[in-house]
């Protein structure tokens, strides 16, 4: 019997078959999962998980002077706002982020790093440029550029999937 496409658009099937999209699709997924470990070892440097890590880098990173709102944190992460909310929470408690109103919108939270926080980053950014660069050492710069640009459009196109993949299984329990 011969093995259905799990693809249809002639782009992702240079052969016409599905092999190199497969084969694109787990190396994809190999190379998530070693983003993910190296995330969770740089938390564990610092002593966080590694939602802890990625949180705090996004609010040192995007902080600005007055510091940065969680819902601009949910949208660069893209999480919602609950989630930054929580994982914030145990932040602000070990010490390395602070909370307080908006001045000028009280309705919304500003986060910011503490001191203790950015000297802990400061130390680890070393342990960090070692890891990126061997991590993306087979780009090079327009390599990366359209690395980069690709990861964001297929973040939305990631998206899209799921909600075509929300209306299959509200189809199926209806």
């Amino acid at each position: 019997m011969k093995r259905p496409l799990t693809v249809s658009r002639r782009e992702l099937m240079p052969d016409g078959t599905d092999a190199a999209f497969r084969a694109m699709v787990h190396d994809t997924l190999a190379f998530a999962a070693r983003i993910q470990e190296i995330r969770a070892a740089f938390g564990e440097l610092l002593g966080l998980p590694a939602s802890g890590y990625t949180l705090l880098m996004t609010v040192l990173h995007r902080q600005g002077r007055d510091g940065v709102g969680v819902s601009a944190v949910a949208e660069h992460l893209h999480l919602t706002g609950s989630a930054v909310t929580v994982e914030a929470n145990r932040l602000v408690k070990l010490g390395l982020l602070e909370k307080r109103g908006d001045p000028a919108d009280g309705r919304r939270v500003l986060l910011r790093a503490t001191p203790r926080a950015e000297q802990m980053l400061a130390h680890l950014a070393p342990v960090q440029a070692e890891a990126n660069d061997a991590l993306f050492g087979a780009l090079d710069g327009p390599g990366f550029r359209r690395f980069a640009e690709a990861m964001h459009d297929l973040v939305g196109c990631a998206d899209d999937a799921l909600a075509i993949l929300d209306l299959h299984r509200h189809r199926k329990s209806a």
